[in-house]
C-alpha cells in the first residue's frame, strides 16, 4: 500500500470542505444503509476542549475527515471518511492516529465509536488498530448491525 503525501489541518465541522465532505459520506450511507445517518450532530462538539475535527488534504484537495466529541473520560470519534480517489493510500489510519494522538493529548482514556456490518473497511481499521467489541451505546445502540467498539489511548 502506498502512502501519499498530505498534511492534516484542523477544520471546523461545519465549513466548507467538511460538509463537502459530509454531504458525500452521507451518499456513501445511502448506499450502504438506504438511507443517511440521521444521529444528531451539533459541529460545537468537535471545538477544544470538547472535541476535534480535522482534515487530510492531498495537494490541497480534501481527501480523509474525522473528528472526536467528548464524553466524559471517553470520546466518541465520529464521521470518519476518505474520499474515493484517495482509498487504500494510508489517510484513514493517518486520521485516526492523529485523533488518537490529540485525545491522548486533551486527557481522553478511551475512544469509543460505532459503526456498521455494511461497512467492512472500517471494522477492518479499527480492529487493525486495536480496537475491540464494547456494549452498544448511542443512538444506535439498539441496531442489530452497528458494530461498537473501544480502545484505551
Amino acid at each position: 500500500m502506498a502512502t501519499l503525501k498530505h498534511d492534516i489541518r484542523d477544520v471546523a465541522y461545519d465549513s466548507a470542505d467538511a460538509q463537502l465532505l459530509t454531504d458525500e459520506v452521507q451518499q456513501e450511507y445511502v448506499r450502504r444503509y438506504g438511507g443517511n445517518d440521521i444521529a444528531p450532530i451539533d459541529t460545537t462538539e468537535f471545538v477544544g476542549p470538547g472535541g476535534r475535527f480535522v482534515m487530510a488534504y492531498v495537494d490541497g484537495v480534501p481527501a480523509a475527515m474525522g473528528g472526536w466529541r467528548r464524553h466524559g473520560t471517553d470520546a466518541e470519534i465520529k464521521r470518519m471518511y476518505v474520499r474515493d480517489q484517495f482509498r487504500g493510500l494510508g489517510l484513514a489510519r493517518a486520521v485516526l492516529a492523529e485523533l488518537e494522538r490529540s485525545a491522548a493529548e486533551a486527557g481522553i482514556t478511551r475512544l469509543i465509536l460505532e459503526t456498521g456490518q455494511p461497512q467492512p473497511e472500517a471494522i477492518g481499521l479499527y480492529r487493525s488498530s486495536g480496537y475491540t467489541d464494547i456494549e452498544p451505546f448511542g443512538f444506535y445502540a439498539d441496531e442489530e448491525i452497528s458494530v461498537h467498539l473501544a480502545k484505551l489511548v
